[in-house]
């Protein structure tokens, strides 16, 4: 149905077999005019950070981006004309600060530079909420704390506004100091364009724990292991890396491209029957009730705590396990044959770690 100021559209979603209802708000649910005449800061000028700073730029809000001495980010900023400053200036003269530096930054960024200057009032937000859910951040109770995370790299969510549309996103409120906190972070939504989308009220708890376990159990650990796998076993079995490449990655985007525009009913319509017929029949050979176990110990571990002490541990360390990792899969066979087979495919634009 159609939405109104003060009535967000509602959709069905499952909880654990229950039908309840997800909130979803669109442009004419926010009021940019609740920030107009604030001071923005964003922390961090990565793929979110300069998506953020420029949309809300390009909004009419006043920006300031907060960087550290020497940040190679910090010409890149000023060239597109924003202004720049230490994160502790910015944050001192912001009334709404957010942070999208790397989870692992945000911590010492806070600690450092932005718990100083926040005093009661301000608004502090973030992208995504680890640091928050974990408690590596604790704010003062005076402060308004919440969430705005657009479902989409930070590229895309500049590419989409300018087009004038938007990507979807979500809004979470972990604090409501000064009873505004829900009205600030939906109008911060609608200056980077996301409820020209939608956006979907969540908590920071659900958010983090959703978004962990999707990079996890598939967006990252599940399909790049699954890959690497598939493409052993071929290259094992005596077949051309070649061939096994194409079959086992290269033409994996195709299939997502389906899976995007129409879901799964869309690609399995697309795809020939034979290729459906081996979905139905060797799909559940391979994700099987191990697999599932696994997700769910996986799932049990990101709730309890336990994967985000041994990532936050790690990281106190050094991340030797981390660069031990990342080395060698740089240095898999399936990259070494991609790299040069992606030379003979000039319009992907290829790129190269």
């Amino acid at each position: 149905r159609e939405s109104h100021k003060g009535d967000p559209v509602s959709f069905l979603k499952s909880n654990q077999g229950v039908i309840t209802l997800a909130t979803v708000y669109y442009d004419q649910d926010a009021d940019l005019s609740v920030i107009q005449n604030k001071k923005i800061a964003i922390i961090g000028y990565g793929s979110q950070g300069h998506a953020h700073a420029l949309n809300l730029r390009d909004s009419g809000m006043d920006v300031r981006v907060g960087l550290y001495e020497g940040s190679p980010s910090w010409a890149k900023a000023e060239a597109q004309g924003l202004i720049v400053k230490s994160s502790a200036e910015a944050a001192a003269e912001a009334d709404i600060i957010m942070i999208l530096a790397p989870d692992t930054s945000q911590a010492r960024i806070y600690r450092e530079a932005i718990a100083p200057h926040l005093s009661p009032g301000k608004t502090l937000m973030f992208g995504h909420g680890f640091n928050i859910r974990y408690a590596q951040i604790v704010p003062p109770a005076g402060v308004d704390v919440s969430l705005v995370a657009p479902k989409s790299p930070g590229h895309r969510v500049r590419e989409l506004y300018v087009d004038g549309v938007g990507t979807p996103g979500l809004m979470a409120v972990h604090q409501d100091a000064t009873g505004n906190a829900a009205a600030t972070a939906l109008a911060y939504a609608k200056g980077i364009g996301c409820t020209r989308a939608g956006v979907i009220e969540t908590t920071f708890t659900e958010e983090t724990e959703t978004d962990l376990f999707g990079e996890q159990v598939i967006l990252c650990g599940g399909v790049s292991h699954l890959i690497e796998s598939a493409f052993n076993t071929l290259v094992e079995a005596g077949y051309q890396p070649e061939i096994a490449y194409f079959e086992c990655l290269h033409e994996l985007k195709l299939i997502v491209d389906l899976i995007y525009q129409g879901g799964l009913n869309y690609m399995r319509y697309s795809v020939s029957d034979t290729a459906e017929h081996g979905d139905y029949s060797a799909g559940p050979r391979i994700v099987t009730d191990q697999t599932r176990k696994a997700m769910k110990e996986i799932l049990a571990d990101i709730q309890s705590g336990a994967y985000a002490e041994g990532w936050i541990d790690e990281n106190a360390q050094g991340r030797p396990w981390f660069n031990q990792r990342r080395e060698e899969a740089r240095n898999g066979q399936v990259e070494q044959v991609g790299r040069e087979l992606r030379k003979m495919m000039p319009w992907l634009n290829a790129k190269e770690v």
